[in-house]
């Protein structure tokens, strides 16, 4: 038996449409939620606390002070950025510099980005920020009077974990709250990097699916991406053809 052109583009239409659907099914959900969803709410705008500024009568020393004190600690090969910044009441710089460090194995040098913080009064340079200091610094950012839940100190993350590819050793502050709102302060920075809650988390999620990079999550060239574009595409056309196909007016 001859089986004809209509059963064939219907297979083809049918495999393909159980293979795309779920995914279709979760570009739709993703696409709903992101549309639907206030972009302030999942970044946590409403939890943030601008820091006060800096009172226009200090008297500040110069950063070179400063970087004079960390070339007899280290090798500076550049400077990266120096910032001014508030913390815990108090000016300080924030200087962020590339270093040659040496290997004693292979007597090789690596090059790597180094932070320093350091007053901005005195210039004197200070160490990394401890817990008791990164939570302090978490509550003054933080709107309304928050209650501790956990404190976790992070020196690595993976592709998947929610403050991948920022700054680290970080403390992660995580309050009672509704939002369930954590607060990642780097250490040797002495800022607040990011605010996570269960909207951004659940923002996260759905954006993984929506692109299809289950890595990184932000590559729209990934090959599963492409191949079910273009599957999809199949889809659609063995769809209008199904119907051009076993409409009357084509028959005749």
């Amino acid at each position: 038996m001859i089986k004809s052109k209509q059963f064939y583009i219907r297979k083809v239409h049918r495999y393909l449409g159980l293979l795309l659907g779920i995914q279709f099914l979760l570009w739709t959900i993703g696409g709903l939620y992101f549309s639907w969803s206030n972009m302030d709410e999942v970044h946590g705008d409403f939890e943030k606390k601008e820091a006060p500024l800096l009172s226009s009568n200090i008297a500040l020393v110069s950063p070179s002070i400063i970087l004079d004190s960390i070339k007899k600690i280290h090798t500076i090969d550049s400077v990266v950025s120096i910032q001014l910044i508030e913390m815990l009441g108090k000016p300080f710089y924030q200087i962020r510099c590339i270093s040659a460090i040496h290997h004693e194995v292979n007597h090789q040098q690596r090059m790597t980005t180094m932070n320093h913080l350091a007053n901005a009064e005195t210039g004197a340079l200070r160490s990394p920020l401890t817990e008791k200091e990164a939570i302090e610094v978490a509550k003054n950012h933080f709107n309304g009077e928050p209650i501790i839940k956990e404190v976790a100190y992070i020196t690595n993350t993976d592709a998947h974990h929610e403050y991948r590819e920022q700054p680290l050793p970080a403390y992660a502050i995580t309050f009672e709250h509704a939002s369930n709102a954590t607060v990642y302060v780097a250490s040797e920075l002495g800022t607040v990097q990011k605010f996570r809650n269960n909207k951004w988390r659940i923002f996260d999620l759905l954006w993984m699916m929506h692109t299809m990079d289950y890595k990184g999550r932000d590559n729209f060239g990934n090959i599963l991406l492409r191949a079910f574009s273009f599957f999809g595409l199949i889809t659609v056309i063995s769809g209008f053809t199904l119907y051009f196909v076993s409409s009357r007016k084509f028959k005749k």
